[in-house]
């Protein structure tokens, strides 16, 4: 199974065959790292035979493997149990919990973004926020696994996070009551002529529900759509496969996205015509709405329809996730997810750190907090161990010398009088709205 997704989700192989600890034992495996593993299986009987409590051979075993894992990137993982389980639901697309996707970030948990219509985010939760207590009990530099486990729970009753939240003074407490989290991959709506399709996340048939749900738009506008908004913001991802579905159905021919490996067998090229034939809303200007949030799986729809000048991006610059892993079962009850390659947009270029750049900036106004958030959004050039990408890097110097752009100079309260709450969606819906077909392909290219 291929995944394109940023971290856990509120979300490690126990058949380890032991290195004998012989000189032609260590040898046989890699003459250089046999003394490596040497050190490994005498600090292993060390800590067994001299610390102060019985220590049982699955944890240290365990946090063996979770070790070397977590010591490549952020996103090689060791799951096991809930964890395994925990994943296999997201991608299902249904538990019971508060709706955050969260990451470590040294040490403290920090949510990359909270589900729309989630609890969490009906309870004000922000991407960016550091959870440093769950029901009273600091947590700090655990196990992530054991923060999402906490933080899940049966629906309708409550938990408390004290939250910190960069930009103001004290830490607050917030009581978030759990629900059932059944997320709609793909919600829509038309507002006029004009359809907002919603990909909330990339789990199973979303290429499917968005074709659905564009064929419906086109019925009930009497095939007059004349405009089309794909919504990816605060999508943190998830399979690669309906991440290709959903570009295919509006790119006829062409490569959407490449992946390169160091196994040969991990480069690969998904091209378009392979699930959806031909543009599946015939040629309507498209607007694609990215943030912080959008990662990976958003990340290879926005670029694929960016390259191929199908769509104009607009939004803030995305999380840049530009890798792949894949999920290697060992038996029925462990598996590793594990980074086997990076990905490419169609013209080569590698969203690892640097993200996709939106062809025009937007910043959500009707955020009070929106200009301080999105100078401290979370992306992949901020966690620890991540892959470097010595191009993005350039990219990012750009950006600290990017000015603010007169045309959203509106306040937030200015907004609300106006009764316009999602600034963002309103400005993409304006730009349909006032701009012609041929002014809207070629914008900003």
């Amino acid at each position: 199974m291929k995944l394109a997704s940023l971290s856990r989700p509120l979300m490690l192989m126990t058949a380890l065959a032991l290195v004998p600890a012989t000189t032609a034992g260590l040898a046989a495996v890699d003459g250089k790292s046999g003394p490596q593993f040497g050190k490994l299986v005498a600090i292993y009987q060390i800590v067994k035979a001299n610390y102060v409590d019985p220590v049982d051979d699955d944890k240290l075993l365990k946090g063996a493997i979770q070790g070397m894992l977590s010591s490549l990137d952020p996103h090689s993982d060791y799951l096991d149990g809930p964890s395994l389980q925990r994943l296999e639901t997201m991608i299902d697309g249904n538990y019971s919990g508060l709706g955050l996707s969260v990451v470590m970030d040294q040490g403290a948990v920090k949510i990359v973004s909270p589900f729309r219509g989630s609890p969490a985010d009906k309870a004000g939760l922000k991407a960016g926020d550091f959870i440093t207590h769950i029901d009273g009990k600091l947590y700090y530099d655990g196990d992530i696994d054991d923060a999402v486990q906490r933080m899940r729970g049966a629906a309708g009753t409550s938990v408390k996070l004290t939250i910190f939240r960069p930009g103001r003074d004290d830490p607050f407490d917030v009581s978030v009551t759990r629900g059932v989290i059944t997320l709609e991959p793909v919600t829509s709506k038309l507002e006029g002529n004009i359809g907002i399709v919603t990909v909330n996340e990339f789990s199973r048939d979303v290429g499917k529900f968005v074709n659905q749900a564009i064929t419906k738009m086109k019925t009930d506008t009497g095939g007059k759509l004349t405009g089309l908004v794909l919504d990816l913001r605060e999508n943190p991802g998830g399979s690669l496969d309906e991440a290709v579905a959903l570009s295919d159905l509006f790119i006829s021919n062409g490569v959407i996205v490449s992946q390169r490996g160091r196994i040969a067998s991990e480069n690969q090229f998904y091209r378009a015509e392979t699930v959806f034939p031909g543009d599946a809303a015939q040629g309507v200007p498209l607007i694609v709405l990215v943030d912080a949030g959008s990662a990976s799986a958003s990340e290879i729809v926005a670029g694929a329809l960016q390259d191929h000048h199908r769509a104009v991006i607009m939004g803030e610059r995305t999380f840049g996730k530009g890798s792949v892993q894949s999920m290697i079962q060992l038996d029925a009850t462990s598996a590793i997810k594990l980074t086997t390659a990076r990905y490419f947009t169609p013209s080569g270029h590698s969203v690892q750190e640097g993200g996709i750049e939106p062809d025009i900036r937007v910043p959500q106004l009707t955020d009070p907090d929106a200009a301080e958030r999105n100078d401290r959004a979370l992306h992949e050039s901020d966690l620890r161990g991540h892959l470097i990408n010595e191009v993005s890097l350039k990219d990012k110097e750009l950006e600290t010398d990017r000015k603010a752009d007169p045309r959203f100079t509106m306040t937030a309260a200015e907004l609300k009088a106006k009764k316009i709450d999602d600034f963002q969606l309103y400005y993409a819906l304006q730009t349909l709205r006032r701009t012609a077909v041929p002014q809207l392909a070629s914008s900003k290219r």
